[in-house]
């Protein structure tokens, strides 16, 4: 890792500072985010399981949220056992190939949920405005094509970006982050060099997956409140819309958090660092935590399912 007129070339281990200017109180701040964690993941897990255990629900809509929670587990985990290591261990390095690994990983979970977003809309989309051909539309086939497709279309995306990181940006001013994890522009700040190709790939990918689907999910809702409000019968719109809550809660979080955090990262110097980090550990965390109460409170069944969990372990 030589050093030449102040710059590093090519460092092999990268230093995460944290949450500048937060340094002294981030080990009570690791707290709520483990907790965060913690619960996301007994959450998700206690999803997966209803979900794959009950026949009934091996439905496209409930395929769909089961990839969601595999997703929220995933993304979760990518983050806060690092972060952790930081707050509370003192580990705060990291080998540059592990931060670009942790980078296509956060990326690709990103990307996966988003289009998992818009499968649920577009499932809700057809179920509503075309009732009747929903089961011949949405078959076993589909939903596995668009499982891999969903998949595929993040993980393609992102390499390309950790190419010009690793094949173009040579030196670097300082090895030290100031991130909780590898984030994209953090790292891309760090270098000397031109980093305009990088700046653009970057928003060119988030709106590819990000722009290109929260667009397609609000078509879809568009469509669906037109059909909803033009049934003749009160009870039927309610029940269409019931159906369509859960979905709407997860949709608005997760894109709410996402521009919050996307255009307070672009706000210059009138938003404290700690804040952009903190956000952005928020956008990636909140929607693990929230996602599982969001349809276990609105799905009776998977209510009832961990009602009756939960009392066969306390006579236990």
């Amino acid at each position: 890792m030589p050093v030449t007129n102040g710059t590093i070339f090519m460092p092999s281990v990268l230093t995460f500072i944290g949450i500048p200017g937060l340094e002294a109180i981030q080990c009570w701040i690791g707290i709520p985010f483990c907790a965060m964690y913690i619960i996301a993941l007994i959450g998700n897990s206690l999803l997966l399981i209803i979900l794959k255990s009950e026949p009934s629900l091996h439905e496209p809509m409930y395929i769909f949220l089961a990839m969601l929670g595999a997703t929220d587990i995933g993304i979760s985990t990518s983050i806060v056992p690092k972060m952790l290591g930081i707050f509370w261990f003192h580990l705060p390095e990291i080998y540059f190939d592990a931060c670009l690994f942790q980078m296509w990983l956060i990326r690709t979970f990103q990307g996966i949920e988003s289009g998992v977003l818009l499968a649920m809309a577009l499932d809700r989309y057809i179920a509503i405005c075309f009732p009747l051909r929903h089961a011949t539309i949405f078959t076993q086939q589909l939903v596995t094509h668009i499982g891999i497709g969903v998949t595929l279309r993040p993980a393609i995306l992102v390499i390309p970006c950790l190419l010009l990181i690793k094949c173009r940006l040579k030196f670097y001013r300082t090895k030290l982050i100031s991130y909780t994890y590898c984030e994209h522009m953090a790292l891309v700040k760090l270098a000397t060099e031109d980093v305009s190709i990088n700046k653009f790939y970057g928003l060119l990918g988030a709106f590819t997956v990000g722009g290109l689907d929260f667009i397609l999910i609000t078509m879809s809702y568009i469509q669906i409140f037109i059909t909803v409000f033009h049934l003749p019968q009160k009870e039927a719109r309610l029940k269409a819309f019931n159906t369509c809550i859960p979905h709407m809660c997860i949709f608005f979080q997760f894109y709410f958090l996402a521009f919050f955090s996307f255009f307070t990262h672009r706000s210059g110097s009138y938003t404290p660092s700690y804040i952009h980090i903190i956000l952005s550990n928020l956008y990636l965390l909140v929607p693990p935590l929230l996602n599982p109460f969001v349809y276990g409170v609105r799905t009776k069944y998977i209510r009832d399912k961990v009602v009756k969990i939960c009392c066969s372990k306390i006579q236990v």
